[in-house]
Protein backbone atom coordinates (compact mmCIF):
# COMPACT_ATOMS: atom_id res chain seq x y z
CA UNK A 1 0.00 0.00 0.00
CA UNK A 2 2.84 2.69 0.67
CA UNK A 3 4.43 2.59 -2.57
CA UNK A 4 1.07 3.24 -4.06
CA UNK A 5 0.16 6.16 -1.77
CA UNK A 6 3.85 7.52 -2.98
CA UNK A 7 3.05 6.96 -6.83
CA UNK A 8 0.04 8.81 -6.97
CA UNK A 9 1.46 12.16 -6.38
CA UNK A 10 4.61 11.70 -8.53
CA UNK A 11 1.41 10.75 -11.49
CA UNK A 12 -0.52 13.86 -10.59
CA UNK A 13 2.51 16.13 -10.57
CA UNK A 14 3.48 14.70 -13.93
CA UNK A 15 -0.20 15.07 -15.21
CA UNK A 16 -0.16 18.80 -14.30
CA UNK A 17 3.35 19.46 -16.20
CA UNK A 18 1.65 17.89 -19.06
CA UNK A 19 -1.46 19.56 -19.07
CA UNK A 20 0.70 22.90 -18.76
CA UNK A 21 3.07 21.71 -21.69
CA UNK A 22 0.21 21.16 -23.81
CA UNK A 23 -1.82 24.70 -22.88
CA UNK A 24 1.67 26.35 -23.24
CA UNK A 25 3.04 24.98 -26.21
CA UNK A 26 0.60 26.96 -28.96
CA UNK A 27 2.02 30.05 -27.15
CA UNK A 28 5.26 29.13 -26.80
CA UNK A 29 5.19 27.38 -30.24
CA UNK A 30 3.77 31.19 -32.14
CA UNK A 31 6.79 32.95 -29.94
CA UNK A 32 9.22 31.18 -31.47
CA UNK A 33 8.30 30.73 -35.09
CA UNK A 34 7.57 33.92 -35.60
CA UNK A 35 9.49 35.83 -32.75
CA UNK A 36 12.70 34.13 -31.63
CA UNK A 37 13.56 32.67 -35.51
CA UNK A 38 13.40 35.64 -37.20
CA UNK A 39 15.11 37.70 -34.37
CA UNK A 40 17.76 35.25 -34.49
CA UNK A 41 17.87 35.91 -38.36
CA UNK A 42 17.74 39.87 -38.23
CA UNK A 43 21.02 39.14 -35.11
CA UNK A 44 22.89 36.83 -37.33
CA UNK A 45 22.79 39.06 -40.94
CA UNK A 46 23.91 42.22 -39.10
CA UNK A 47 27.59 40.81 -39.52
CA UNK A 48 27.04 39.92 -43.02
CA UNK A 49 28.12 42.11 -46.18
CA UNK A 50 25.56 42.91 -48.99
CA UNK A 51 25.71 41.62 -52.71
CA UNK A 52 26.38 43.15 -55.18
CA UNK A 53 22.85 43.47 -56.32
CA UNK A 54 21.44 43.20 -53.44
CA UNK A 55 20.78 39.92 -50.44
CA UNK A 56 23.11 39.18 -48.69
CA UNK A 57 26.87 37.81 -48.86
CA UNK A 58 28.05 35.72 -46.01
CA UNK A 59 30.97 37.19 -45.19
CA UNK A 60 31.46 38.45 -41.80
CA UNK A 61 32.47 42.31 -41.02
CA UNK A 62 31.40 45.35 -38.63
CA UNK A 63 31.08 47.57 -40.86
CA UNK A 64 27.18 47.42 -40.42
CA UNK A 65 27.56 48.82 -36.57
CA UNK A 66 30.09 51.78 -38.02
CA UNK A 67 27.75 52.71 -40.51
CA UNK A 68 25.10 53.12 -37.49
CA UNK A 69 27.49 56.15 -36.41
CA UNK A 70 27.27 57.94 -39.66
CA UNK A 71 25.75 61.44 -39.23
CA UNK A 72 23.27 61.10 -41.96
CA UNK A 73 21.87 57.71 -39.85
CA UNK A 74 22.44 59.57 -36.73
CA UNK A 75 20.39 62.55 -37.59
CA UNK A 76 17.32 60.01 -38.79
CA UNK A 77 17.79 58.41 -35.16
CA UNK A 78 17.69 62.36 -33.02
CA UNK A 79 14.45 63.41 -35.70
CA UNK A 80 12.86 60.00 -34.97
CA UNK A 81 13.30 61.01 -31.22
CA UNK A 82 11.90 64.11 -30.76
CA UNK A 83 9.01 63.16 -33.25
CA UNK A 84 8.11 60.38 -31.07
CA UNK A 85 8.92 62.73 -27.64
CA UNK A 86 6.66 65.00 -28.87
CA UNK A 87 4.11 62.75 -30.17
CA UNK A 88 4.14 61.21 -26.80
CA UNK A 89 4.05 64.73 -24.53
CA UNK A 90 1.13 65.61 -26.85
CA UNK A 91 -0.72 62.52 -26.02
CA UNK A 92 0.05 63.03 -22.17
CA UNK A 93 -1.61 66.27 -22.08
CA UNK A 94 -4.74 65.71 -24.20
CA UNK A 95 -4.94 61.65 -22.90
CA UNK A 96 -4.73 62.40 -18.70
CA UNK A 97 -7.62 65.03 -18.17
CA UNK A 98 -9.50 62.50 -20.68
CA UNK A 99 -9.15 59.42 -18.75
CA UNK A 100 -9.70 61.78 -15.59
CA UNK A 101 -12.70 63.18 -17.04
CA UNK A 102 -13.85 59.53 -17.88
CA UNK A 103 -13.19 58.42 -14.35
CA UNK A 104 -15.51 60.81 -12.62
CA UNK A 105 -18.35 60.23 -14.98
CA UNK A 106 -21.49 57.93 -13.53
CA UNK A 107 -20.98 54.10 -14.44
CA UNK A 108 -23.15 54.13 -17.29
CA UNK A 109 -21.41 56.80 -19.29
CA UNK A 110 -17.97 55.31 -18.38
CA UNK A 111 -18.53 52.75 -20.76
CA UNK A 112 -20.34 55.17 -23.47
CA UNK A 113 -17.10 57.00 -22.98
CA UNK A 114 -14.62 54.09 -23.63
CA UNK A 115 -16.55 52.84 -26.38
CA UNK A 116 -15.37 55.98 -28.02
CA UNK A 117 -11.80 56.08 -27.25
CA UNK A 118 -11.81 52.93 -28.56
CA UNK A 119 -14.07 53.28 -31.48
CA UNK A 120 -11.00 54.14 -33.80
CA UNK A 121 -9.73 50.65 -33.71
CA UNK A 122 -12.48 49.37 -35.53
CA UNK A 123 -11.28 50.97 -38.15
CA UNK A 124 -9.00 50.19 -41.39
CA UNK A 125 -5.24 52.01 -39.93
CA UNK A 126 -4.95 52.83 -43.56
CA UNK A 127 -8.14 54.27 -43.91
CA UNK A 128 -7.51 56.48 -41.08
CA UNK A 129 -4.36 57.59 -42.48
CA UNK A 130 -6.13 58.57 -45.60
CA UNK A 131 -8.82 60.22 -44.06
CA UNK A 132 -6.21 62.81 -42.35
CA UNK A 133 -4.77 63.31 -46.05
CA UNK A 134 -8.06 64.65 -47.19
CA UNK A 135 -8.46 67.05 -43.51
CA UNK A 136 -5.12 68.32 -44.04
CA UNK A 137 -4.26 68.84 -48.05
CA UNK A 138 -4.74 71.81 -49.71
CA UNK A 139 -8.09 71.86 -50.70
CA UNK A 140 -9.29 69.95 -47.80
CA UNK A 141 -11.76 70.61 -45.53
CA UNK A 142 -9.64 72.66 -42.61
CA UNK A 143 -7.81 74.55 -45.31
CA UNK A 144 -11.60 75.15 -46.87
CA UNK A 145 -12.65 76.44 -43.37
CA UNK A 146 -9.48 78.30 -43.43
CA UNK A 147 -10.08 80.18 -46.95
CA UNK A 148 -13.65 81.10 -45.73
CA UNK A 149 -12.37 82.54 -42.78
CA UNK A 150 -9.69 84.13 -44.43
CA UNK A 151 -6.49 82.51 -42.74
CA UNK A 152 -5.50 80.39 -45.43
CA UNK A 153 -4.69 77.78 -46.84
CA UNK A 154 -1.58 76.78 -45.02
CA UNK A 155 0.60 73.57 -45.54
CA UNK A 156 -0.53 71.31 -43.31
CA UNK A 157 0.42 68.34 -44.98
CA UNK A 158 3.77 66.36 -45.84
CA UNK A 159 5.77 67.93 -42.78
CA UNK A 160 6.49 67.12 -39.23
CA UNK A 161 3.23 68.48 -37.94
CA UNK A 162 1.57 66.25 -39.97
CA UNK A 163 3.33 63.27 -38.53
CA UNK A 164 3.21 64.39 -35.37
CA UNK A 165 -0.99 64.87 -35.83
CA UNK A 166 -1.30 61.23 -37.40
CA UNK A 167 0.55 59.54 -34.26
CA UNK A 168 -1.44 61.21 -31.60
CA UNK A 169 -4.66 60.59 -33.38
CA UNK A 170 -3.58 56.70 -34.09
CA UNK A 171 -2.16 56.26 -30.21
CA UNK A 172 -3.71 58.59 -27.94
CA UNK A 173 -6.60 55.55 -26.85
CA UNK A 174 -3.42 53.76 -25.85
CA UNK A 175 -2.70 56.66 -23.59
CA UNK A 176 -5.86 57.01 -22.20
CA UNK A 177 -6.66 53.35 -21.38
CA UNK A 178 -3.67 52.93 -19.05
CA UNK A 179 -4.75 56.17 -17.60
CA UNK A 180 -8.30 55.24 -17.17
CA UNK A 181 -7.07 51.88 -14.93
CA UNK A 182 -5.11 53.91 -12.88
CA UNK A 183 -6.93 56.99 -11.77
CA UNK A 184 -10.27 54.60 -11.95
CA UNK A 185 -8.29 52.41 -9.10
CA UNK A 186 -7.60 55.80 -6.14
CA UNK A 187 -9.03 55.77 -3.17
CA UNK A 188 -11.31 58.57 -3.44
CA UNK A 189 -11.12 58.93 0.10
CA UNK A 190 -7.19 60.24 0.07
CA UNK A 191 -8.76 62.98 -2.07
CA UNK A 192 -11.56 63.78 -0.01
CA UNK A 193 -8.67 63.84 3.33
CA UNK A 194 -6.64 65.94 1.70
CA UNK A 195 -9.54 68.36 0.80
CA UNK A 196 -10.77 68.12 4.39
CA UNK A 197 -7.13 69.24 5.57
CA UNK A 198 -7.19 72.31 3.91
CA UNK A 199 -5.31 71.44 0.12
CA UNK A 200 -6.76 73.10 -2.42
CA UNK A 201 -7.77 71.30 -5.84
CA UNK A 202 -4.42 71.79 -7.79
CA UNK A 203 -2.19 71.37 -4.81
CA UNK A 204 -4.50 67.35 -4.16
CA UNK A 205 -3.40 66.96 -7.70
CA UNK A 206 -0.45 67.56 -7.55
CA UNK A 207 0.65 65.47 -3.76
CA UNK A 208 -2.52 63.37 -4.22
CA UNK A 209 -3.67 62.19 -7.41
CA UNK A 210 -0.72 62.69 -9.50
CA UNK A 211 1.85 60.82 -7.50
CA UNK A 212 -0.56 57.72 -7.21
CA UNK A 213 -1.10 57.88 -11.24
CA UNK A 214 2.65 57.61 -12.08
CA UNK A 215 2.71 53.99 -12.92
CA UNK A 216 -0.41 54.84 -15.32
CA UNK A 217 1.63 58.10 -16.84
CA UNK A 218 4.54 55.80 -17.82
CA UNK A 219 2.60 52.90 -19.11
CA UNK A 220 0.52 54.64 -21.34
CA UNK A 221 3.73 56.58 -22.66
CA UNK A 222 5.56 53.94 -23.25
CA UNK A 223 2.47 52.27 -25.07
CA UNK A 224 2.87 55.65 -27.02
CA UNK A 225 6.57 56.24 -27.80
CA UNK A 226 7.70 52.68 -28.89
CA UNK A 227 5.03 52.21 -32.19
CA UNK A 228 5.49 56.13 -33.00
CA UNK A 229 9.22 55.36 -33.02
CA UNK A 230 9.15 52.54 -35.50
CA UNK A 231 6.27 53.39 -37.52
CA UNK A 232 6.81 53.98 -40.68
CA UNK A 233 3.01 53.82 -42.45
CA UNK A 234 2.28 57.37 -41.35
CA UNK A 235 5.48 58.87 -42.05
CA UNK A 236 5.19 58.07 -45.25
CA UNK A 237 1.69 58.74 -46.22
CA UNK A 238 1.65 62.24 -44.10
CA UNK A 239 5.24 63.26 -44.25
CA UNK A 240 6.10 62.35 -47.84
CA UNK A 241 9.55 62.70 -48.85
CA UNK A 242 10.51 66.01 -46.33
CA UNK A 243 10.68 64.11 -43.32
CA UNK A 244 12.29 60.05 -42.74
CA UNK A 245 12.16 58.37 -39.32
CA UNK A 246 13.46 54.96 -38.97
CA UNK A 247 11.26 53.22 -39.52
CA UNK A 248 10.88 54.60 -42.94
CA UNK A 249 14.57 53.90 -43.42
CA UNK A 250 14.08 50.38 -42.25
CA UNK A 251 11.67 49.84 -45.02
CA UNK A 252 13.82 51.35 -47.36
CA UNK A 253 17.38 49.55 -47.06
CA UNK A 254 14.82 46.32 -47.02
CA UNK A 255 12.56 46.36 -49.90
CA UNK A 256 14.31 49.68 -51.86
CA UNK A 257 18.22 49.07 -51.42
CA UNK A 258 17.92 45.46 -50.51
CA UNK A 259 20.43 45.70 -47.97
CA UNK A 260 19.91 43.04 -45.44
CA UNK A 261 22.68 43.26 -43.48
CA UNK A 262 22.30 47.28 -42.73
CA UNK A 263 18.87 47.02 -42.50
CA UNK A 264 18.77 44.68 -39.89
CA UNK A 265 21.58 46.42 -37.82
CA UNK A 266 19.28 49.24 -38.10
CA UNK A 267 16.23 46.82 -36.64
CA UNK A 268 18.81 45.31 -34.31
CA UNK A 269 19.57 49.18 -33.12
CA UNK A 270 15.77 50.11 -32.76
CA UNK A 271 15.18 46.98 -30.79
CA UNK A 272 17.98 47.62 -27.99
CA UNK A 273 16.71 51.60 -27.73
CA UNK A 274 13.12 50.01 -26.93
CA UNK A 275 14.18 47.14 -24.32
CA UNK A 276 16.28 49.97 -22.84
CA UNK A 277 13.08 52.21 -22.55
CA UNK A 278 11.46 49.24 -21.15
CA UNK A 279 14.07 48.21 -18.56
CA UNK A 280 13.93 52.67 -17.48
CA UNK A 281 10.26 52.88 -17.48
CA UNK A 282 10.03 49.28 -15.18
CA UNK A 283 12.71 50.95 -12.98
CA UNK A 284 11.26 54.27 -12.63
CA UNK A 285 7.99 52.66 -12.13
CA UNK A 286 9.23 50.48 -9.33
CA UNK A 287 10.96 53.47 -7.35
CA UNK A 288 7.41 55.10 -7.96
Amino acid sequence: MKPEVKARPVSRSRGRRLGAFVFLSPGLTYLVVLLLVPLALVMSYTVFQRGRFGGVVYEFTTENFARLFDPLYMNVVVETLKISAVTTLIALLVGYPTAYLIAQLPRKWKTVALVAIVLPFWTNFIIRVYAWIMLLNGPGLINSGLKALGLGPLELLYNEGAIVTGLVYSYLPLMVLPLYATIERLDPQLREASANLGASAFTTFRKVTLPLTVPGVLTGSLFVFVPSFGNFVIPEMLGGSKSIMVGNLIRREFLSARDWPFGSTLALALIAVLLVLLVAQAWVARRA
